[in-house]
């Protein structure tokens, strides 16, 4: 029987989830279905659902989508011909990649048009990393965080650079660090590490439920990298830790022994699943939250969705002769409203 449930704070969406949700939100409110999408807008089961229930089709392959459809691109980052392919293919291509993979992608040409040698710490076949590497696929080689750096042999041992998929786990990006340093003295790395600041507050915030917690559950589907990695820093604490995408899918025979039992979410995994999990524990001494620090991080929407929207509503002002066109609209408020009110409407 579970006594007390502890809700890990931050958890759930990031701040690139909040704007890639959004942005796909005014891409079916505007556009008649299908509106397509380049991969799945964010690595969460139910979100992809959701959005397929009102028409989006996600796909694998620009080719894929109809001359002239709208598309978008999905918040881990597209490569080069990618995002040139939907321009040449789409009638309207918003590219929703979080600012942080960007982030990285600059830094990737950065260091290609100096000649570094790249070591890029990330999983092999995820969207994030595909993109990353095809950004200068000649000079980057991509390592799991497990990987040995023996085989690596640099043109210059003193123009190598090192930088890392933002959902690694803390310690697996440490580990790689620790290694390249060792060999490479003068590596080169971003002043601050590629991580970004949602996985490693949620990281933080697992290692605090794992000193108190008998058992973790992580809320997030297999697709989503940073889900599996808290999964695996609630281990190497000393926890034992699930990941499950719903309540349905927490085994009774996990809760025999657990008094205690924390609950997270990854970045990708929307709020109500968490706390349709709390109700399934039925603790009997209730919930508490576990906050490490608070999240205030806000991304806008992607400047061609900004600019779409903003023409469609001065057009719109000017159709029916408003006395004050110009005025603030849901584009210019965008700060005041989530990404669990875009789900709303269109899954109430």
């Amino acid at each position: 029987m579970v006594d007390r449930v502890l809700v890990a704070e931050p958890r759930g969406f990031c701040a690139g989830v909040e704007m890639a949700i959004k942005a796909l939100t005014w891409m079916v409110r505007v556009f008649e279905p299908p509106v397509y999408c380049y991969h799945e807008i964010v690595h969460n089961e139910w979100v992809v659902r959701a959005f397929e229930q009102v028409g989006v089709v996600f796909v694998n392959d620009i080719s894929e989508v109809p001359e002239g459809a709208p598309v978008m691109l999905s918040a881990h980052g597209s490569a080069p011909e990618v995002v040139a392919a939907a321009r040449d293919r789409a009638a309207v291509v918003i590219d929703a990649v979080c600012p942080l993979v960007t982030k990285v992608h600059h830094e990737v040409k950065r260091m290609a048009d100096r000649d570094y040698d790249i070591l890029y710490v990330g999983h092999h076949g995820h969207d994030e990393a595909i993109g990353t590497v095809a950004e200068a696929p000649d000079h980057i080689r991509l390592v799991e965080p497990d990987d040995s750096l023996a085989e690596f042999t640099p043109g210059d041992p003193g123009r190598v650079a090192l930088l890392a998929q933002t959902t690694l786990g803390m310690h697996e990006w440490e580990a790689v660090l620790e290694h390249a340093r060792a060999r490479f003295p003068g590596i080169a790395t971003a002043r601050k590490s590629d991580l970004c600041y949602a996985t490693t507050n949620r990281q933080e915030a697992v290692r605090r439920l794992a000193e108190q917690a008998d058992l973790i559950l992580v809320v997030g589907s297999e697709t989503s990298s940073n889900t599996r990695a808290l999964v695996r820093v609630a281990s190497r604490a000393g926890a034992t830790a699930h990941r499950i995408d719903t309540a349905a899918e927490i085994d009774p025979g996990w809760l025999d022994e657990a008094s205690v039992v924390g609950v997270t979410a990854g970045a990708s995994a929307p709020d109500h699943l968490v706390w349709e999990v709390v109700e399934r524990l039925a603790p009997s001494e209730g919930f508490e939250l576990v906050s490490v620090t608070d999240e205030a991080e806000y991304f806008p929407l992607p400047p061609e969705l900004r600019g779409f929207l903003s023409a469609l509503q001065l057009a719109v002002e000017a159709g029916f002769c408003v006395k004050t066109p110009g005025n603030r609209g849901p584009v210019q408020d965008d700060r005041s409203w989530t990404a669990t009110r875009a789900l709303e409407l269109i899954h109430p």
